[in-house]
């Protein structure tokens, strides 16, 4: 009997047991949907972390203040500290003692309310320098945002979030328009383009004002040249260990701290939160894998329980086809080929099950499904692979089944 032989008689068999292969195929389909789901899910997080952690700015480096102590002992929580000034900011820029580092954004927020008119609305107002626009990777929607100008003459003019615009004039253009920031009257020289949200905070509500105009005009802080934050970017991805090392090195001399353990401060990298929370998305992924893995395996092993099935019903069959000159090898290949069928068939309708549902889930769920053909065509050749392994024993059982034995049977 040739190949094409086999696979047609293994086919037959296939076919004429609708109802008992229909049911072994489910088995393999449900596994087969639940790792493509699976994977889908765990690169649709893994992509949705990125794209929040790199909305935060280009190879970021993000400087906060340490805690404090109170008199009584009561310690703050980290950031609470005034440990960071402007003067360190600008010790950053030296191109001398930080070569890695490409643009330093300086930050002093405050939380105030903007009014338009009789419109009003709370928000971040953050003071910071002209460098904020390219070392947080955001983008104009309309107008301009601050310049050297506006920094040295400590200008009242504010860019504000697409957010903050919206809820202030709702569908009109507020470039050229006025905004009243603590009582003082600002020019809206240009609208942040939307960006989404982070973590911790709605990136499209804020305002943004020239640090000197903070710093003069609007901060409450006791220590007017304290900063709540700096943000840094390092040249290059490569470069950014290197401007880690020397922005500690500078703040740790400007702050005479001798033992980088008692530094007054904190430096976040932003490689290494996407690298934390890119391994907690593939710790999921794999935990998801290994529960769908579990099904596979009960859709193996009903594989196998058919196969022994068959094997059983078709003694004469197989007790005939030796007794015509069928050798061992030909009768296993054919129950192989039948078991291969029915993993091939429950593969392409789980891959097909499971492009359905990432299309489908999603609209149900906050995260994406990412899908890609690798995995799918992946999870069909292991579909296969499964009809395979959990047949190999009932084809060998049926090819070594004795001819005369086998004709005997009832």
């Amino acid at each position: 009997m040739n190949w094409a032989e086999t696979v047609r008689t293994g086919l037959s068999a296939v076919r004429a047991h609708r109802m008992r292969s229909a049911l072994t195929v489910l088995g393999i389909l449900i596994g087969i949907a639940t790792v493509v789901l699976s994977v889908g899910l765990g690169e649709g997080t893994k992509s949705s972390v990125s794209s929040e952690i790199n909305a935060l700015g280009s190879n970021l480096l993000i400087v906060s203040p340490g805690s404090t102590t109170s008199s009584s002992g009561v310690r703050g929580g980290s950031g609470s500290a005034a440990t960071l000034t402007v003067n360190d900011a600008n010790a950053l820029e030296s191109t001398v003692s930080a070569p890695d580092v490409r643009a330093v954004a300086p930050i002093q927020s405050t939380s105030l309310e903007l009014e338009n008119g009789s419109t009003n609305w709370t928000t971040t107002v953050v003071g910071t320098s002209t460098s904020w626009l390219s070392v947080r990777a955001r983008k104009l929607s309309s107008g301009t945002f601050l310049t050297a100008a506006n920094e040295k003459d400590a200008s009242q003019v504010v860019v504000l979030g697409s957010e903050t615009a919206e809820e202030l004039f709702g569908p009109l253009d507020p470039v050229g328009r006025t905004v009243t920031i603590d009582d003082i009257s600002f020019t809206v020289q240009g609208v942040l383009a939307s960006t989404g949200s982070d973590s911790s905070s709605n990136l499209d509500d804020t305002a943004v004002v020239p640090l000197s105009t903070e710093v003069e005009r609007l901060s409450t802080s006791s220590s007017r040249s304290s900063l709540s934050s700096i943000y840094l970017s390092a040249r290059t991805n490569g470069t950014i260990s290197a401007a880690y090392q020397e922005v500690d090195a500078i703040l740790l001399s400007r702050h005479a701290i001798t033992t980088a353990t008692a530094a007054d401060f904190t430096i976040t990298a932003q490689d290494s939160l996407l690298s934390t929370a890119t391994s907690v998305s593939s710790t999921l992924t794999v935990l998801l894998g290994g529960i769908a893995a579990l099904s596979l395996l009960v859709g193996g092993i009903g594989v196998m329980n058919i196969m022994l099935v068959s094997v059983s019903e078709r003694t004469r069959e197989i007790g005939l086809r030796k007794a015509l000159g069928a050798t061992p090898v030909v009768i296993r290949r054919q129950f192989l080929v039948e078991a291969s069928a029915l993993g091939l068939i429950g593969g392409v309708a789980g891959a097909a099950l499971g492009i359905g549902g990432a299309e489908i889930i999603p609209h149900f769920i906050s995260n994406d499904i990412t899908l890609s053909g690798t995995a799918i065509g992946g999870a069909i050749v292991v579909a296969v692979a499964i009809g395979l392994i959990f047949g190999v024993y009932p084809a060998s059982r049926a090819a070594r089944l004795a001819p005369i034995d086998a004709l005997r049977s009832e």
